[in-house]
């Protein structure tokens, strides 16, 4: 086996170096985002610091008639972060640390912060996080925007850990918003994708850091369902859970693992509390993917080493170690091709049944589907655009593509394929993603859509905050 290991790591290295392209630049006025998608001319960029400041940059944008979009990390894949001729608020420096209440077991944070950023305050307090996810260099204000969920399976979606925040407004005014003042603004903003104002600080509540011992398994997925839900939901030791659904041709669609994190309530926390800030073996995953990209025996490949390094082993880490970076390994530079996602949200019992659905619809389009990881999400209608109307699977897809129209246009179709199946099932999909699905699937799976494009007419009139996300699904 470690022969075959080598042999494979001297061959991706090969061929990387061959295929091995810059990362694609962005022209001095043209702004993208990690999608490398249908860049836009723009006024300018503007790293925000000071309140006095996005309050002065809203007035001048009301007086010239221009837009104001905002911007953390930009891993936002459809245009949310960016609009033709407008201004860019990069919040990013935007980044204190405001108030800890451990007692409480509460931050209030700026927008700008990442989750990086918390887990290096509260670790030593013997504090988490609830709910992110799966990798921690986002902004909590670009979190909450999207509404995000990740592998915890008992505090629900983001919307859930969030008590308050500040939100300033297309009139210049910073409003205080939670479930009991300004109450309407709340499950607006809150996966409101930036369209109703800046986000400025947020209040979140924590819970304790634990110590897990990760395992893995695997099974078939026609079993899935009923290990999760007899096996991993009624085992209340399990606190987080996410799975992998094999893309290898071998055994397309039909294999899987689980990995769970079960709580060790015999082992001190103080004995593996260390945040660790770099994954391991980067370099030769990174190698490996890139192989996944490229060739069927690469997947293959890589599909039977994730097995051969998880499966009947364990690992001892804490909750917020559990919760940090997992997927260096998958960054991707290239001019002419990116790594796009996709994110499907199916009601459990239904989740056999899309899966056999879809199988046929990926072959024929052949698109070309890196990887397929499953996360639980409670049922959460809280948001105006809630994604999970009931406990459901949540199938996040990696698929790699040409950038090219004739390219994106084969990817729409094959999407919206997908997309007819999922709605015969009851399912919906996640609006940070290129925008695949058309408007009749955007109108259909989000029935509140009408009530939250009419809301921001009436909280920012003059549309001050602007995306293409909005152009795409309201401004047709």
């Amino acid at each position: 086996m470690k022969k075959i290991i080598v042999l494979l790591l001297l061959t991706a290295l090969c061929l990387w170096q061959y295929a091995r392209t810059s990362a694609a630049g962005e022209y001095p006025f043209l702004r993208s985002d990690y999608s490398k998608l249908r860049p836009v001319k723009i006024e300018r960029v503007t790293p925000t610091k000071e309140i006095k400041q996005l309050q002065g940059i809203i007035s001048e944008a009301r007086e010239k008639g221009l837009k104001i979009s905002i911007a953390g990390q930009r891993h936002s894949q459809g245009g949310h972060t960016y609009y033709r001729d407008g201004i860019v608020l990069d919040m990013t420096p935007f980044n204190k640390i405001l108030v800890f209440d451990e007692k409480a077991k509460t931050i209030t944070v700026q927008s700008g912060a990442t989750w990086a950023d918390v887990q290096k305050y509260i670790n030593p307090y013997g504090l988490a996080v609830k709910t992110m996810q799966s990798q921690n260099i986002f902004t909590i204000g670009g979190s909450i925007s999207v509404n995000a969920h990740g592998r915890d399976i008992r505090n629900g979606s983001l919307i859930r850990s969030v008590e308050s925040f500040r939100l300033l407004g297309a009139d210049g005014q910073i409003r205080n918003v939670s479930r009991f003042e300004n109450a309407e603004l709340f499950p607006l903003a809150l996966g409101g994708y930036g369209l109703f104002g800046v986000i400025m600080d947020v209040t979140l509540s924590l819970t304790d850091d634990e110590v897990y011992e990760m395992t893995s398994e695997t099974m078939p997925t026609t079993a899935y369902s009923d290990y999760f839900l007899n096996q991993v939901k009624q085992n209340h030791d399990i606190h987080m859970h996410l799975a992998r659904i094999s893309v290898a041709p071998d055994t397309f669609l039909t294999e899987m693992y689980a990995t769970n994190y079960r709580a060790r309530w015999d082992l001190p926390l103080t004995d593996h509390n260390k945040l660790k800030l770099k994954d391991r073996n980067v370099w030769p995953l990174k190698l490996l993917f890139g192989l996944n990209r490229s060739f069927d025996w690469g997947k293959n490949a890589f599909w039977d080493l994730q097995q051969y390094f998880l499966i009947g082993k364990s690992t001892v880490l804490s909750r917020n170690n559990a919760m940090r970076s997992e997927s260096d390994f998958m960054d991707y530079s290239s001019d002419t091709k990116n790594d796009l996602l996709q994110e499907f949200f199916i009601p459990v019992e239904h989740f056999s049944e899309f899966i056999n659905g879809i199988k046929p619809i990926l072959q024929v389009e052949q698109l070309n589907l890196l990887n397929i990881t499953v996360r639980y999400v409670n049922q959460d209608e809280e948001a105006m655009l809630s994604y999970a109307k009931s406990d459901m699977f949540a199938l996040v897809c990696l698929f790699n593509t040409p950038l090219s129209k004739a390219a994106q246009a084969h990817m729409t179709h094959g999407i919206r394929r997908i997309i007819d199946q999922l709605m015969l099932l009851n399912g919906s999909y996640y609006l940070p993603y290129a925008p695949f699905p058309s408007v009749e699937q955007f109108q259909t799976i989000y029935p509140k859509a009408e009530a939250f494009f009419q809301a921001k007419d009436k909280w920012d009139p003059q549309h001050l905050f602007m995306n293409q996300f909005y152009d795409d699904y309201r401004g047709h």
